[in-house]
């Protein structure tokens, strides 16, 4: 069972990012701030909800979150900054853009980057115990999802429909049969090491 919110003094954002350890594609991030009356059965982890599901739920927080902002950083310059780094900046991006301030931010894991001067709790597993978190992580889910589908139609052959730019076998096939694309995280290790034959 979700937890509404973690005090109940201060305007709080939840703040939960997608795609960190994908092979390919952007790391996507979102601030949601919920109202305190707010509640949906469906609500978890977006690891843990079907997609028709996250869909759903992606409409209702939309509509019913006092504010909610999405944003990413693209796999260039997750190259450039590390994926550490890349995940902090697109949860600042997200909280730049709410509509409302928020005077407390709910993190999802057990490091982040301070915002500005609003103080932050990290939460490890946050996106299984807050409701502010788990739809934050909703919106990171389906934004990154959309975006992975829509570039899918440039490279089909990398199924990024399917995999989403993770390390599945199919992916790595296709990355070991075709190369990388624009979209790869050069950075990563896309193919792991030969074992030496004896």
């Amino acid at each position: 069972m979700l937890q509404s919110f973690f005090q109940n003094e201060l305007r709080e954002a939840g703040c939960d990012e997608a795609g960190r350890g994908c092979l390919a594609g952007p790391v996507f991030a979102a601030a949601v701030i919920l109202p305190h009356d707010f509640y949906h059965p469906l609500l978890n982890d977006s690891k843990q909800v079907k997609e028709t599901d996250r869909r759903l739920l992606r409409e209702v927080i939309e509509k019913e979150s006092l504010a909610f902002a999405v944003a990413y950083v693209d796999n260039e310059e997750i190259d450039r900054i590390n994926i550490l780094r890349a995940s902090f900046k697109a949860m600042h991006l997200a909280l730049a853009q709410l509509a409302l301030q928020p005077e407390l931010l709910i993190i999802d894991g057990n490091h982040f980057v301070k915002y500005r001067r609003i103080p932050h709790r990290c939460i490890i597993k946050g996106d299984e115990q807050y409701a502010s978190i788990a739809a934050a992580s909703i919106l990171a889910k389906t934004y990154r999802d959309s975006y992975m589908e829509e570039i899918h139609k440039q490279f089909p052959q990398y199924h990024w429909n399917e995999n989403k730019g993770y390390a599945t076998w199919k992916h790595r096939e296709a990355i070991r049969c075709y190369g990388h694309t624009p979209f790869h995280r050069r950075s990563f290790r896309l193919l792991p090491e030969q074992p030496e034959l004896f």
